[in-house]
């Protein structure tokens, strides 16, 4: 009776642990990838002397203790305004500009149906609201 021997090595390997490894890195790069942004490039940009980016025009409404209305595009001075033309005052200032939003500066001791009446306007007409306030000081927060 003749033995055999069998010692006979295998020479195929199991494909499933080198997938599983690929896949691995495959979904390492894909997240790497997405968590980088353009920003991290460093790039030295040339110069020049014209504006690129416009600064928005900010329409200014002011109301102060007396409900007296105040209105002011950009930079400009502010000027008085009648309740009853302040919807129009802003339309003109805005056809300069579509870029413009309105900031609403208003006196803490005003009635709020003068509040409302700007807030009306910007809803009214699609405006960017900003309702600007003062910080709350250490006294401020003790008090409520």
């Amino acid at each position: 009776m003749a033995l055999k021997r069998r010692n006979k090595v295998e020479s195929g390997f199991a494909m499933s642990s080198m997938t599983d490894i690929i896949f691995l890195l495959l979904l390492f790069f894909v997240i790497s990838s997405t968590m980088t942004t353009p920003n991290d490039i460093k790039i030295n940009l040339p110069q020049s002397g014209a504006k690129t980016a416009t600064e928005p025009v900010v329409a200014r409404v002011s109301i102060d203790k007396e409900g007296q209305y105040f209105l002011a595009a950009g930079k400009n001075q502010a000027y008085q305004v009648q309740p009853e033309l302040l919807e129009q005052e802003i339309l003109t200032i805005i056809a300069q500009d579509t870029t413009t939003f309105l900031a609403l500066y208003a006196d803490q001791d005003i009635a709020y149906k003068e509040v409302v009446r700007v807030l009306d306007i910007a809803n009214k007409n699609k405006l960017k609201l900003v309702i600007a306030t003062s910080a709350q000081t250490q006294e401020d927060n003790a008090a409520n």
